[in-house]
């Protein structure tokens, strides 16, 4: 006998199983029944990883430069910039792990074994290679094992494979870990644990590493180019004023703060902000945020691809059509509330037609092992729930449904007598009733095929021909179809399968795990926002292709057929591209990786949903893993970023929202900050050929840069999101971060700025008024007035921390004309109303300015009609 590889023989199952030496050597040699973990992250490394940041980085260069020169209030600054934005960052990382880790439980927290004649509950990880498993309806298996017993046993192994129906099992057949008991009981042989199991084999696939995200792969290249100019420009202005004759040490202060000046160190603080505001906003649309800059990898995405069972759909099958020779019925209503209509043609059934129809239920009803459970026993958020088989609860709420088990008949049948349960080779399961007459009523539920010959039915050619059919097409539609029968006997026939023969076909029941009521509407607001879904599946073609169908997957101007292709497919070659499929079935684990990597070679930004430990791998390659909360896997959880605690898919499409907001927020930051330091540099630079010889002190430089980037800066990060940001296509993966016009208007802001506090400062040498202090007063004003023009709504109340931040950079700015100690170390002088009135009209320049370049690189770059990605 084989096991698989890295696996102990296991010996046959015996009725005293492990002593507990043996188990307790076992567990020693081959380490405890859990996935391998991982290694938790140092305190420290989080904080080393935020300090690599490029832009913290300059950051740390301009305090040492600051601490050079003796400029201990500006270093102080900028160094409390670099504290709150690694705190804030590693301690959102801090808190997702901690929340996910409330999330997990163990696949399999406890099994039963036998240990030395006697049945044990241990923890799973201390089941050992060669232990005895006793499993019964609802427990979980906790390490691959070989049956030895089985009795009517169902498993769900949906999580491994994706696949929605439950799959029966025989001795000698294989279980695998993590898989779920829904019907009957088994004896089995522990044949593999922890890593070498089913489960540790996929996890295996997980790499630890984590790739830059979108956000930052440009902040990257934006602090490098920074960090370039910062030095040319030290070196540059450094030379002019030695050119000029200026004392060398005043250079060097005023070259640095320049420098100070020309990087907008507080990006990194709006940065976190914008993103930890995004993550808490995403908690209370239930998304939990594993990694701060997921927040922003969200918005970037243009590729959505989604598993089906428990996204796209309820999760739970439901009976949606039931076919008899005399009629057919649509049943409405979801889950396995006993709660709908029953309807033929859209009308209440006449009462022949809903007659039959009863009758066959009330079949399934009585040939059914499950159990219905309300809410108030044990249903989550007041949803009724099954104990059993999830097609023959279903079979329970339809028969509820058409009032089959509210009324009981004086000649009802009674109590089952006898039953020959489903098995693989069989393909359907009988049970027998004893009726208030004595006789022995059949019935009979299975697979069409098995059901629909002469040797089951007493029924003609033609009518098995017809019957034949109307199953073909159901199936056809997705639909999981049974075939019901019965018949009535004198005696109870030894063995019941000898029952199944000369039985009355009743008809067919069509079963389907049916879309949730808001996944077409999703998937139509992914389309336009610009984002393709893709569906990966692990279960039939086509039941994939159905579900495609009805929620609209590849939309109505797609111009293309909708084509369903599988694993096998993939791994065999025979697509050419996978980007052209938008439905694949029949998937394994490393076949989602092909379809994740194949779009992201192509340069899109993927988002993979998933809970199963099929999807881990690939939640773990995609750009952004988004792992379902309430029923996802540990393992689909711990390789997600994006965690929904309401497993729906409508959340990620918020959660698209709030990343588009993050990284508006972000670059019209960048514009406002390098616009307004490209002014402050132009003003230093034209201002001595105009006549004025050193148009600002280092330290009314560095004033200016304090009061604009910071609390103000840091006040964009909360703008709420644009009108048109769900409606515009996600921005190209390889654009700039100050691509798609937002240079354009950087340059065209800071022409205005520059011109418009010269022309103050030249007014202000003409009237003999204190031309320096007027210079220092309007550059910032005319900053302030760009800030509130760039504004998506310049009215919104939604963000009243920006105006108030405004209004209070507006306060400290003149307090640092008129606060003696202020006066003094900026070196400045107070002004009259005329110097005033100089000063303050640059600010509406700015606000007008901004408003202007808004309308004026509209429709810039690729992102759209409505304005570039960012700044709509």
């Amino acid at each position: 006998m084989t096991t698989p590889t890295g696996a102990r023989a296991a010996p046959t199952a015996r009725a005293a199983g492990l002593t507990a030496t043996e188990a307790a050597r076992r567990l020693a040699a081959d380490g405890p029944n859990e996935v391998a973990a991982r290694r938790p992250v140092r305190l420290y490394s989080r904080v080393l990883a935020q300090l690599r940041d490029p832009l913290i980085m300059v950051l740390l260069g301009a305090v040492t430069l600051t601490l050079a020169i003796g400029d201990h209030p500006d270093s102080i600054v900028i160094a409390l910039v670099i504290v709150v934005n690694t705190t804030v960052g590693v301690v959102q990382e801090v808190r997702a792990d901690n929340a996910v880790a409330a999330l997990t439980a163990l696949s399999a927290p406890h099994a039963r074994v036998r240990r030395e004649g006697a049945v044990r509950d241990l923890p799973a990880a201390e089941v050992v290679i060669g232990d005895v498993l006793v499993l019964a309806e609802g427990d979980v298996v906790a390490a691959d094992a070989r049956l030895d017993e089985a009795s009517a046993l169902l498993l769900d192994e949906s999580m491994l494979t994706g696949e929605s129906v439950p799959v029966d099992k025989d001795v000698d057949g294989t279980l695998s870990a993590g898989t779920v008991v829904v019907r009957g009981r088994a004896v089995a042989t522990v044949t593999a644990t922890g890593p070498r199991s089913a489960l540790g084999r996929i996890a295996a696939l997980l790499d630890d590493r984590r790739e830059a995200t979108p956000l930052q792969r440009r902040l990257a290249a934006l602090g490098r180019v920074l960090a370039a100019v910062t030095l040319a420009l030290c070196v540059l202005v450094f030379a002019l004023g030695l050119v000029r004759g200026l004392p060398p040490g005043t250079m060097a202060v005023t070259a640095i703060s320049l420098a100070v000046a020309a990087v907008p160190e507080s990006l990194p603080a709006v940065v976190t902000l914008a993103l930890a505001l995004g993550a808490r906003r995403m908690a209370a649309r239930h998304a939990l945020v594993r990694r701060l800059p997921a927040v922003e990898t969200l918005g970037s995405v243009s590729v959505l691809a989604t598993d089906k069972t428990g996204t796209l759909t309820e999760g739970r099958m439901v009976v949606q059509e039931v076919w008899t020779p005399e009629a057919s019925v649509e049943l409405t209503g979801v889950g396995y509330e006993p709660v709908g209509e029953v309807l033929a043609g859209g009308r209440p059934p006449a009462p022949e037609e809903l007659a039959p129809v009863r009758e066959l239920l009330t079949v399934t009803a009585l040939c059914n092992d499950a159990e219905l459970r309300p809410p108030d026993e044990t249903g989550p958020d007041g949803r009724w729930t099954a104990v059993g088989d999830p097609m023959e609860a279903a079979l329970l709420a339809a028969a509820a449904k058409a009032g089959c088990l509210s009324e009981r008949e004086p000649d009802a049948p009674r109590s089952r007598i006898a039953e020959a349960p489903f098995d693989s080779l069989r393909k359907r399961m009988t049970t027998l009733h004893e009726t208030a007459g004595g006789r022995v009523l059949v019935c009979l539920k299975g697979a069409p095929e098995a059901v629909l010959t002469p040797e089951v039915l007493r029924a003609d050619a033609e009518t098995l021909a017809w019957a034949g059919e109307a199953a073909t097409r159901l199936a056809g539609r997705g639909h999981r179809v049974l075939a019901v029968a019965s018949g009535v006997r004198q005696d109870a026939p030894d063995p019941v399968a000898a029952a199944e023969s000369g039985l009355r076909l009743l008809g067919l029941v069509a079963l389907s795990d049916p879309p949730k009521p808001h996944a077409a509407g999703t998937l139509a607001a992914c389309r336009a926002a610009g984002i393709t879904p893709v569906l990966i599946t692990g279960d039939h073609p086509a039941t994939a292709r159905a579900v495609a169908d009805s929620v609209g997957l590849a939309g109505e101007t797609d111009g293309r057929e909708l084509r369903v292709a599988t694993g096998e497919d993939v791994t065999e070659g025979l697509i050419d591209d996978l980007t052209s499929v938008r439905v694949f079935a029949r998937t394994d684990p490393q076949q989602k990786l092909d379809i994740v990597a194949a779009w992201r070679s192509k340069g899109a930004v993927t988002a993979m949903t998933g809970d199963g430990v099929n999807d881990g791998p690939a939640l773990h390659r995609a750009d952004i893993g988004v792992a379902m909360g309430a029923r996802g896997t540990e393992v689909a959880r711990q390789a997600a970023d994006l965690v929904l605690t309401d497993d729906e898919l409508s959340t990620v499409v918020a959660a698209v929202e709030e990343g588009r907001r993050v990284y508006e927020n972000i670059r019209r930051f960048l514009v406002y900050g390098m616009a307004g330091g490209a002014a402050e540099i132009l003003v230093m630079l034209v201002g001595p050929l105009l006549g004025l010889p050193l148009p600002l002190r280092a330290g009314q430089i560095l004033w200016i840069n304090l009061l604009t980037h910071g609390l103000t800066g840091v006040a964009m990060g909360a703008e709420p999101a644009s009108p048109g940001a769900m409606r515009r296509p996600p921005r190209p993966s390889d654009q700039h971060i100050l691509g798609g016009g937002a240079w354009q208007r950087l340059l065209v802001l800071a022409a205005v700025v520059t011109a418009a506090s010269l022309g103050a400062g030249l007014a202000a040498r003409a009237f003999g008024l204190a031309w320096q202090s007027v210079l220092f007063l309007a550059l910032l004003a005319a900053q302030l007035g760009v800030v509130l023009g760039l504004r998506s709504r310049p009215l919104t109340r939604k963000n009243p921390f920006l105006p108030l931040s405004v209004l209070t950079s507006a306060l400290l700015a003149l307090a640092a004309l008129y606060v003696p100690f202020l006066r003094t170390a900026l070196d400045t002088d107070p002004l009259g109303g005329a110097g005033l009135g100089l000063a303050a009209a640059c600010a509406p320049a700015g606000f007008l300015a901004a408003r202007a370049v808004r309308t004026a690189f509209r429709g810039t770059g690729s992102t759209g009609t409505t304005g570039p990605a960012g700044l709509p």
